[in-house]
């Protein structure tokens, strides 16, 4: 199996380059009413995902291997260039990347795409900003960065969809993580909206779990601008061998069977050996395509978990492996039979949102974080008289954290905390850690000045705080008065200012996932060093 030749790959760019004026991509939209199948906008046949999940240094199930750098695959163009005529070998219609850098340049792997027919799923985070399952956040710095993967990619029409999470609640004891993930695919499809882009879905990935179904329920309940747009799943249980049956793809056909968005494999392709692939005839064919949209196998890049379809070398050529004629093998024959639009009457609704059940562990309430606004948190903190000063550490914001939010020193964190079990939150628990660590010093402050005059440095902190003069503008004031002033009691209806093009990276230490905030329902936990990457299908796709 050789690698493609310099002489090649120059042939494989100009053919791609030839069709640069290529039309856009026909729109790949989901049928009013929840409707649980994507059409092409056109001809309105229905669409199928032949997937390949396409980017380096990710291992099973989309999480992140070693340190939390990543590369953009598609900021690469000689990777691109490189890598899409074999994507077309494959049959591939879909990829789906886990990381983006919205700062990046993406116009040429974009048109490549398009011009290969192939349609992108983005993941909206990074491994350092992203949604976290031992301590989740929905904060400013979480929005900057779904907001600016928005921007940038919006444009392309050939993306189809982005994703708000990957696997963020994983096992009944971390539900709770995804009453803020849910918060997050509000928000971005708000953003959406609000910025007059062409009409994009939102999704999330769960992995393979007893809490699947109920998962399932608790994204797609309640009003349509909460849930998502579409389901995906990854699903490794198919492995050598195996069969419909005895990979339990039976039982989960049937768990989907009335399912009112789309659903698909987000991830699948079993690393155990031999690697077979014989799964995908099954998902293509009669018994699974009522049901499921197709997939995304994973993955095309070799790394150390084993699972690549093609190996690139130190000479960054690229190696076909014996799982992409195996895959191939397979792929190439499958020829799903679908509906047409025009015909397809979704009756399927959403179920109930899940209360107390999993033997009471199920934790996420139906009631969501607030939407982050930086507008409001910015006013907050003008108004304050104590404040935490500039460039604070890490480990001193969560040191003061661990000591005003501990119920023996006193309540100095109401107006920050979240408790996604409850449905209680704080009007500013969704602003960043430094300015929610300043409405902490400032509660704490107001009490020592009001009740113990021996405190002659109410404001220090070991000078991690200051004071200031408290001021509070014209333009804060409608918008303070809805969070119920400096207390935090309130509910804010504006919508957030401003889009998320200026937030990106979120690398201060004020970033989403590096500061462990007490909450209710867990009370008073240090963050593991444990991060996960976000995202589930949005872009690309108009919902008529």
């Amino acid at each position: 199996m050789k690698g493609l030749t310099l002489a090649s790959r120059l042939l494989a760019a100009a053919a791609l380059y030839a069709t640069s004026f290529a039309a856009d991509l026909d729109p790949i939209v989901i049928k009013a009413s929840r409707g649980s199948k994507f059409f092409y906008k056109t001809n309105g046949t229905q669409f199928f995902m032949k997937g390949v999940a396409y980017q380096r240094d990710f291992s099973s199930n989309g999480t992140i291997s070693g340190d939390n750098k990543y590369n953009d695959p598609l900021a690469d163009v000689d990777g691109c260039t490189r890598d899409i005529p074999l994507l077309q070998q494959l049959q591939t219609n879909t990829i789906r990347v886990y990381a983006l850098d919205p700062t990046a340049d993406h116009t040429k792997c974009m048109q490549l795409l398009q011009d290969a027919g192939i349609y992108l799923i983005a993941d909206l985070g990074e491994p350092a900003t992203s949604i976290n399952r031992a301590n989740p956040e929905w904060n400013t710095d979480l929005y900057d960065r779904y907001t600016a993967v928005v921007d940038a990619m919006q444009k392309y029409s050939n993306v189809l969809g982005f994703f708000a999470g990957n696997e963020v609640s994983n096992s009944a004891n971390n539900t709770v993580a995804s009453a803020f993930v849910k918060a997050a695919v509000r928000d971005t499809k708000a953003y959406i909206s609000r910025m007059k882009y062409r009409s994009i879905g939102v999704g999330y990935a769960t992995n393979d779990d007893d809490t699947r179904t109920l998962l399932a329920e608790y994204f797609n309940c309640g009003p349509a601008e909460e849930a998502i747009d579409f389901w995906g799943y990854n699903i490794y249980s198919w492995c050598s061998d195996s069969s419909y049956h005895d990979s339990k793809y039976d039982l989960r056909t049937e768990e989907f069977s009335t399912y009112s968005v789309p659903a698909f494999f987000a991830e699948y392709g079993c690393v155990q050996a031999p690697r077979l692939f014989t799964e995908v005839d099954s998902l293509f064919g009669k018994n699974m395509t009522p049901v499921w949209s197709g997939g995304i196998v994973y993955m095309y890049f070799q790394e150390a978990n084993g699972y690549g379809l093609v190996k690139v070398g130190d000479d960054d050529k690229a190696t076909k492996l014996g799982a992409f004629s195996t895959y191939s093998s397979h792929i190439v024959k499958a020829d799903p039979t679908g509906v047409v639009s025009a015909s397809y009457n979704p009756t399927n609704s959403p179920k109930a949102c899940p209360t107390d059940t999993l033997g009471g562990s199920w934790q996420a309430n139906s009631t969501l974080p607030p939407t982050p606004n930086e507008q409001l948190c910015g006013c907050m903190v003008s108004n304050l008289t104590c404040v935490a000063n500039d460039n604070l550490k890490d480990q001193t914001i969560q040191d003061n954290f661990d000591y005003l939010c501990d119920p023996g020193v006193g309540d100095y964190c109401g107006g920050i905390t979240a408790n996604g079990t409850d449905g209680l939150y704080g009007a500013y628990s969704m602003c960043s850690p430094q300015e929610r660590l300043s409405w902490s010093f400032n509660s704490f402050y107001a009490n020592q000045t009001a009740n113990n005059p021996d405190n002659t440095t109410p404001c220090d902190f070991k000078g991690a705080a200051k004071k200031q003069t408290p001021k509070l503008a014209d333009s804060c004031k409608a918008i303070v008065s809805q969070a119920g002033g400096l207390q935090g009691t309130g509910t804010v209806t504006s919508a957030p200012t401003g889009t998320g093009s200026s937030g990106g990276s979120a690398t201060s230490s004020g970033a989403a996932g590096s500061i462990t905030i007490p909450r209710f329902d867990f009370g008073m936990l240090h963050l593991a060093l444990y991060v996960m990457v976000a995202g589930l299908v949005g872009g690309g796709m108009v919902l008529l």
